[in-house]
């Protein structure tokens, strides 16, 4: 299934506004809605340790975060299937996953015009335009339908003292040098697209665009994993963030396909965890908070928008920042320099990440693909790895 973007310009957020309203049968001299909880699933990075007191303190309300999966399928099973449709007001996940999430009739569009927000975010007017890559992860045939909360270059970890100094391509990953020392997420989205880019830039495969691989291309990607499994090469493929953290601090692999906010868990722990730069780029990629489809009140509809306005303000950005690496709101840096909530040394971190996250956009590489075009042969190929 592909995704098929329209040409868009402010008449889509026009639009949008209009739809969302429609869908929700808004008013717009609808009064706050106070005392209601909203439950955000959440993949494990948009919880700022807890800390919703500013976004009770302005609306009354309260934030419930459960945790839902990452990977496509286990998104949709999730609503579905577990309930997620009704128990979920909003879910916070990689974006990009428009397409079955529309089609399947599980989230809303978006009232923009609500979100006081998104009218003045830079980020979103540059990454986010219509018509660019970034658009398709919170736009769906010219409607939007995400809050894009963080952005972030992904790319992989490792333990110099292990490995003996710096690492610079993907390459690691299937080096001998660290067989049975490496780790793969369980991922095709992440660990395959990777893999593609290696294949790609070493000239050892020929992949056209490995953010969106044809049937045969697929193939080849987990042939060599398959191949580099049977080696002995991958110690564990990785299905959660703590899993992952775990692997890293009780240093049980020297190589990891991961995630940066695991590397800040593993320093925080005391390990000496490096983020690499690859040369062959970084896997682009945005997070999204969709609205979930299901029979709400319009106070609680209201209390979801509100917790979505407050996930794009500098004091929201500035903390996920700090916890997880991510770039998040070109306000944050300098509400944190000017903010009690964060001393000296943590504004200072979080200017330094937000600038360190614009240099991997400006260096480049491929934005993920959440539903490629040819997603069941993926799937299916996913799950021959997995067995092999």
């Amino acid at each position: 299934m592909t995704i098929m973007l329209k040409a868009v310009s402010r008449r889509t957020v026009l639009k949008s506004a209009a739809i969302g309203a429609a869908a929700f049968g808004l008013r717009p001299d609808l009064a706050l809605a106070a005392g209601q909880t909203v439950t955000l699933a959440d993949i494990g990075v948009g919880d700022p340790n807890g800390d919703w007191s500013t976004y009770t303190k302005e609306t009354g309300n309260t934030v419930n975060v459960v945790s839902i999966g990452n990977g496509p399928s286990a998104v949709l099973n999730q609503l579905i299937a577990g309930g997620g449709r009704q128990s979920y007001d909003i879910i916070n996940i990689v974006g990009g996953m428009q397409n079955p999430l529309v089609e399947n009739d599980l989230i809303v569009p978006l009232d923009v015009s609500r979100l006081k927000n998104w009218q003045n975010n830079a980020y979103i007017a540059e990454y986010f335009k219509p018509g660019s890559k970034g658009f398709d992860f919170i736009g769906y045939e010219g409607t939007i339908y995400g809050v894009p909360t963080v952005l972030q270059g992904d790319s992989f970890a490792y333990l110099p003292e292990k490995t003996g100094g710096t690492l610079d391509s993907y390459g690691a990953l299937f080096d001998p040098k660290f067989k049975g020392f490496v780790a793969l997420e369980d991922n095709y989205t992440t660990a395959g697209q990777k893999t593609a880019l290696y294949l790609k830039s070493a000239g050892l495969t020929e992949i056209n665009d490995p953010s969106d691989m044809s049937k045969e291309e697929i193939a080849k990607v987990v042939d060599f994993l398959i191949e580099k499994k049977k080696e002995g090469q991958f110690r564990v493929i990785w299905s959660s963030f703590e899993q992952a953290v775990n692997l890293l601090v009780n240093q049980e692999v020297y190589v990891m396909d991961c995630w940066e906010p695991m590397v800040f868990a593993a320093k925080a722990k005391g390990v000496d965890a490096v983020y690499a730069k690859p040369k062959e780029g970084y896997l682009l990629w945005a997070m999204a908070a969709y609205l979930v489809k299901g029979d709400r009140s319009p106070e609680k509809i209201e209390a979801s928008y509100q917790l979505l306005d407050y996930m794009l303000s500098p004091e929201y950005g500035a903390m996920i920042t700090s916890l997880r690496g991510y770039m998040t709101n070109p306000q944050a840096p300098a509400f944190a320099a000017q903010s009690d909530k964060f001393d000296e040394a943590t504004a200072k971190r979080i200017a330094e990440i937000d600038a360190g996250v614009k240099e991997k956009f400006e260096a480049g590489g491929t934005w993920q693909a959440r539903w490629p075009t040819n997603i069941e042969t993926y799937e299916e190929e996913w799950q021959r790895f997995k067995a092999a």
